[in-house]
């Protein structure tokens, strides 16, 4: 790897563990905490938030027409995402166990945890719940694809590539045959070793 490409994974990193730091400070905030992976907040807060809750009546009234017309279209799109999320699942736990990679921890990607804010109607809520899965479930995939692809295909592309994954900082660069064999095995290597990435041990 590049230094400039060491240093925007670092910077990267650096920045994402500055967020995560102030997680602790913002559940004190809001007063919550987790209890074996639900979010429990004070009664207080729960009591606060549900006289902030906008009445369903009033919500759906205040809706416009464009959001309503559209909304099977949105909601439609659990086939493909459910489809995705089932064959990403079967495909790791086969093909990976066979390449020796280590499988994606899919409950890290797929987070399910706006259900518990008494400030959301019903509507809101399903909303939240569906955005959380789809987006849950896109990154869930770009991880097993990551991976995959850092298995099978590690090499830049010549061309500008937007938004790419983590591991592809790393990849061989484009048009680099020096040494290809040599720096092609040490990338699958390094996606056994699942480096920057949570992971899922598995037996062979």
């Amino acid at each position: 790897m590049d230094n400039l490409a060491v240093r925007i994974r670092e910077k990267i990193n650096e920045l994402h563990d500055e967020f995560e730091k102030g997680v602790e400070g913002r559940r004190k905030r809001f007063r919550y905490r987790l209890e074996r992976g639900r979010v429990v907040f004070e009664r207080e807060v729960i009591l606060r938030h549900r006289l902030l809750r906008i009445r369903l009546l009033r919500f759906l009234g205040d809706s416009k027409i464009g959001a309503i017309v559209t909304s099977p279209v949105i909601y439609s799109l659990i086939i493909p995402l459910a489809l995705l999320d089932l064959f990403m699942t079967v495909y790791q736990h086969i093909c990976f166990r066979v390449y020796r990679i280590p499988l994606v921890k899919r409950s890290e990607y797929v987070v399910m945890d706006r259900k518990y804010l008494q400030y959301l109607n019903i509507i809101q809520k399903v909303n939240c719940i569906y955005c959380e899965y789809g987006n849950g479930v896109l990154s869930y995939a770009r991880e097993v694809a990551s991976r995959t692809e850092q298995f099978w295909c590690p090499i830049k592309h010549a061309r500008k590539v937007k938004d790419v994954h983590d591991r592809y900082y790393d990849f061989i660069e484009y048009g680099d045959s020096e040494d290809f064999p040599k720096k092609f095995r040490d990338q699958r290597e390094k996606c056994r070793a699942c480096e920057a990435s949570s992971c899922v041990k598995h037996k062979d």
